[in-house]
């Protein structure tokens, strides 16, 4: 018996229907078969690209690292990490647009995430911007990561804080650091860093508050003790200032802005009148050598001013044409009898007195003649900060 091909094709249409849908299976799993072995192809060529890309970044190839991630980008266009690494190295070679154009695609998929919005931060801040800056740099604190949430967080605050420092906008970035401040571990080094933060935004309270921090968990800290010296010279607290720079002087003899503080905080010690724990006799005789400095300081500064003081008159009233100095003149000239008078101690007042106007000329010849040295700038201090020098 013979079969023909008629006799092998089936005669009812359910049959064909579906012989043609096994077919269309068949064929369908065939394509999306090479689809997949295309594309997984495609992302193996990606990948290697990429990881060419990141090798150049730490070799420092920067330019060779652009070719790369875009190569890897071709063959993975959707690929969040590769727009991101692209974006960042456009960055670094200073094509913000372009840098930003690719990280923005990136911020619209993930808005939260805190490596895009740093690395946007980081776009704003290289161009100067402080709105944008303070947006992503807030955006990647508060925002999600992956890994280490905490130390990522704290370190971009710490890149904002640098930025705001760069920028000198003092208010914001005391806001900053005292936010950085609030939520540091008990590490010596963060809170070194901390304080000299605070001290660069000229914030010494909070500054000398964070070097103490260090000091007492490493009392013998050199920068921390020179630190918290600078910081309590800088709010007139020169007996803490004294203490703590001593220390730093001993730990490290080459410390020589330590050194010269101390020396100023000494010298301020020594001179002024109204510190604790010396004698009346003692403090009557730096009243009188303050005086008679003052007037020295007075003398010298009319001379540069071409200030004729004269014979001033011992009426202490100050007539409208007299210059500040000559009014001081007058009234130093007024007031210098009266010196043998402060032994008695039924003068109670005359000590002030003296001392305020010492403090006056102090003043007035700075802002006269420049800033002062030594005695003369000992007692400028002191007229500044008499509430706490003591302390």
């Amino acid at each position: 018996m013979q079969w023909t091909p008629a006799k092998l094709v089936p005669r009812s249409a359910p049959a064909v229907l579906g012989v043609l849908l096994l077919l269309a299976i068949v064929s369908f799993a065939a394509v999306g078969h090479l689809v997949n072995r295309f594309n997984a192809n495609q992302q193996a060529r990606g990948r290697r690209f990429y990881a060419q890309g990141l090798a150049d970044v730490s070799a420092g190839n920067l330019s060779a690292a652009v070719e790369d991630f875009r190569a890897a980008l071709t063959y993975d266009p959707t690929n969040s990490q590769y727009q991101l690494s692209l974006g960042r190295v456009l960055r670094d070679t200073g094509r913000l647009d372009e840098a930003e154009a690719y990280l923005l695609a990136v911020w619209e998929r993930t808005p939260q995430g805190g490596p895009i919005n740093l690395a946007l931060g980081r776009v704003a801040a290289r161009r100067g911007s402080l709105d944008d800056a303070l947006r992503y740099y807030h955006n990647a604190i508060y925002g999600v990561w992956g890994s280490d949430a905490d130390a990522n967080r704290r370190r971009a605050r710490i890149e904002l804080i640098e930025f705001l420092l760069q920028k000198r906008d003092w208010s914001e970035a005391q806001s900053e650091l005292v936010a950085l401040a609030a939520s540091l571990p008990p590490d010596p080094a963060l809170h070194l860093q901390a304080a000299a933060f605070f001290a660069q935004a000229q914030d010494y309270r909070n500054a000398l508050s964070e070097y103490e921090q260090v000091i007492r968990i490493d009392h013998s800290n050199s920068a921390a003790l020179a630190g918290a010296g600078e910081a309590a010279y800088r709010l007139g607290r020169f007996r803490s200032a004294s203490r703590n720079l001593q220390s730093a002087v001993n730990g490290n003899p080459q410390d020589s802005k330590s050194r010269q503080l101390l020396q100023s905080a000494s010298l301020i010690l020594q001179t002024d009148p109204f510190v604790r724990r010396i004698s009346d006799a003692e403090r009557n005789r730096r009243i009188t050598a303050a005086f008679f400095k003052a007037g020295d300081r007075l003398k010298s500064c009319a001379q540069v001013k071409g200030t004729g003081l004269g014979e001033p008159a011992t009426d202490a009233a100050a007539s409208p044409s007299q210059s500040p100095l000559t009014t001081l003149a007058a009234r130093w000239s007024a007031m210098k009898p009266d010196l043998r008078r402060l032994r008695s101690q039924g003068e109670s007042d005359l000590p002030d007195a003296v001392l305020d106007l010492v403090l006056q000329i102090e003043q007035e010849t700075a802002a006269e003649c420049g800033q002062p040295e030594g005695v003369d700038l000992a007692l400028l201090l002191i007229s500044r900060n008499r509430e706490v020098a003591d302390q």
